[in-house]
């Protein structure tokens, strides 16, 4: 190892010691691994890219939610010195991954080469790439997931992704996962998988500067908005608010938030790029007629979560007024086994009292 390697070596080890005390914690014996990984990737970053045969090998994290992998990686590429490193976030990413594919195919089936003109395109000229959350639960983008993960292991990037599932897990639906073993043997092949399955669950930790962004929301019963600083939507403030590519129905649309219905945000025609939309734009999000999710149908949950997916990891306030959503699933149950990352981040929600 040279001077140089190694002193970036030990000063990323240091900064993820430093930075974990700073926030009043210490370091997870199941994150020791990680921090040893990322401190050797740093190093090894620290050579020219030219002078290289090939990149570093590519990471995957992956453990339950809460086990502060995205702090690793966070704290990681804030300390890396190189200009040519990019964290992006796999809805926003995939949002904007399809609106690039869309744009190349010029109105013909997405191939190979329209993924990767639009992959070039997002990544420019970056040298260390963080996919933050990466998962596979819809068979309609399992394609594209593929082409995706095989263009961006082919670049002379180094991928370092994380995800709340072990490669195996990935497109969990038996009827649609034969579809994406071939993308999972090649995460296994081409990516070292690292555990970071902790006891400890970081975000049910005492922040010791107090509720902020997504914290700031809340789960309310019907008639309890006062409690939480709300007043119910007036008629005037009814509107249209602009999504991605099309206008939803809000129930009220203040400069502070804006208010809608399950019914319409959830059981409809909704997608992740639309919530994202919403979260650019509004300061907090209130979504009222909230039904425990086993009344729900399939797609209103998975468009609830992502809804609350998209509220905690863009830091906005997202307030559910109605049923428990959690309510009545067994805990052993796959329905809600599918929802454990939901539950974990509802569990952040303020349940202020009258």
């Amino acid at each position: 190892m040279t001077d140089r390697v190694q002193k970036q070596y030990e000063a990323m080890r240091d900064h993820f010691r430093q930075t974990a005390g700073q926030r009043g914690f210490t370091l997870d014996p199941a994150q020791e691994s990680p921090v040893e990984r990322l401190s050797r990737l740093a190093g090894e970053l620290a050579h020219p890219a030219w002078r290289l045969r090939r990149p570093p090998r590519h990471l995957y994290l992956w453990g339950p939610v809460g086990r502060g992998k995205s702090w690793l990686v966070d704290t990681f590429l804030d300390a890396l010195p190189t200009p040519r490193k990019r964290r992006l976030h796999f809805h926003d990413f995939f949002r904007r991954l399809h609106d690039g594919v869309a744009q190349h195919a010029d109105g013909r089936a997405a191939d190979g080469s329209a993924v990767d003109r639009a992959v070039d395109e997002l990544l420019g000229d970056s040298r260390i790439l963080v996919f933050d959350e990466f998962h596979a639960h819809d068979a309609g983008d399992a394609m594209l997931v593929a082409r995706l993960f095989r263009a961006l292991l082919d670049r002379r990037i180094t991928l370092v992704t994380t995800s709340n599932y072990p490669p195996a897990g990935l497109m969990p639906d038996p009827l649609y996962h034969h579809l994406f073993e071939p993308t999972i043997r090649l995460i296994e092949e081409r990516m070292d998988v690292l555990d970071v399955s902790g006891p400890v669950d970081f975000r049910r930790q005492p922040r010791s500067e107090g509720a902020h962004g997504f914290d700031l929301g809340a789960r309310l019963h019907p008639g309890d908005e006062a409690s939480a600083g709300l007043t119910p939507p007036r008629p005037e403030e009814a509107g249209r608010v602009p999504a991605h590519h099309r206008e939803l129905p809000a129930r009220a649309v203040r400069d502070d938030l804006v208010w809608f219905g399950f019914e319409e945000l959830c059981e409809g025609l909704t997608s992740v790029a639309d919530y994202l939309v919403l979260a650019d734009i509004f300061p907090a999000i209130v979504l009222d007629g909230v039904p425990p999710l086993s009344e729900a149908s399939p797609d209103g949950r998975r468009r609830f979560a992502n809804l609350v997916d998209v509220c905690c990891d863009r830091d906005v306030p997202l307030t559910l007024i109605g049923a428990d959503p959690l309510a009545g699933l067994p805990a052993d149950s796959t329905l809600m086994r599918d929802l454990d990352r939901t539950a974990s981040r509802l569990a952040l929600l303020r349940q202020p009292t009258a």
